[in-house]
């Protein structure tokens, strides 16, 4: 009987979609066909099937990266990239939603500068499940959205990764403490860093806030994008050295060889911030 009750709703909620796609017509905004959904997210059902593919597996046990490699992945539950092999990143364990393709780039755009806001708490939603797939390296006593400096906050009014972070904090329970980590150095004008400035750019540029209590915590760190893991591995560092235990993170999207093209330089779109 339940079933039959959740799959007459089901039904109805896709006539009550298809009903406002007819009478609110509008284009999907990643790839302008006309929207086929009543959803709060401007996506068609085509763009949003594409934006919840997951990452193909199996996957670094520690950054989360694809391991491409049969050969490191054969007989290893939890196969280490060749990064966190070299031990590069001060983090415990990172997860992503999705890839950064085309597709995911433009979403993630809209939610930073485009102010389609409700995409917060729908990438939020998707994190959500990601949690519940590795539920026991996610326990945290807090959950940090990566800072914007405040020159930055300014200029943008809000900060992306919070949007994200405050309505994923309410989901899973944990205790939202944004205050914990500020940024204290801007990131260059520059839109384009190569991956050696983007390091550069990270290093030394957060710190936790004067007087806050973050001895022996373990703390979740969420962000929009992965792009080469610098800015969580700076936000880690400071945590660590403030005290923290613990610090694993989640992104919507992951900056992958196959879907981030380089440009003439050899440098990677800054998409931290």
């Amino acid at each position: 009987m339940a079933r039959f009750a959740v799959s007459v709703r089901s039904q109805l909620r896709g006539m009550c979609e298809a009903l406002a796609s007819l009478v609110f017509p509008a284009p999907c905004r990643i790839c302008a066909r006309m929207l086929d959904t009543g959803a709060h997210v401007p996506f068609c059902r085509a763009c949003v099937t594409a934006l919840t593919q997951a990452l193909p597996e199996p996957l670094c046990g520690q950054c989360g990266r694809p391991v491409v490699s049969t050969a490191v992945a054969d007989g290893v539950s939890s196969p280490l990239c060749h990064l966190c092999r070299r031990g590069a990143y001060d983090f415990d364990f990172v997860r992503s939603f999705g890839a950064y393709t085309p597709s995911m780039a433009r979403a993630i755009l809209m939610l930073k500068y485009g102010e389609v806001t409700p995409l917060g708490s729908w990438f939020a939603n998707h994190l959500v499940q990601v949690v519940e797939h590795n539920a026991g390296a996610f326990a945290a006593d807090a959950l940090v959205p990566v800072p914007l400096h405040p020159s930055r906050l300014r200029e943008r009014g809000y900060n992306q990764a919070e949007l994200i972070a405050r309505p994923l904090a309410r989901s899973l329970g944990i205790p939202f403490r944004s205050y914990l980590l500020v940024r204290t150095r801007p990131r260059p004008d520059k839109l384009r860093l190569t991956r050696r400035e983007r390091w550069e750019t990270v290093r030394g540029a957060y710190a936790t806030r004067e007087g806050a209590q973050v001895d022996k915590l373990r703390v979740l760190l969420v962000d929009d994008v992965f792009t080469t893991g610098a800015t969580l591995d700076a936000c880690s560092r400071a945590l660590r050295g403030a005290g923290a235990v613990r610090v694993v993170g989640l992104t919507v999207a992951r900056a992958l060889p196959s879907s981030v093209a380089p440009d003439a330089t050899g440098g990677y779109q800054d998409l931290g911030e």
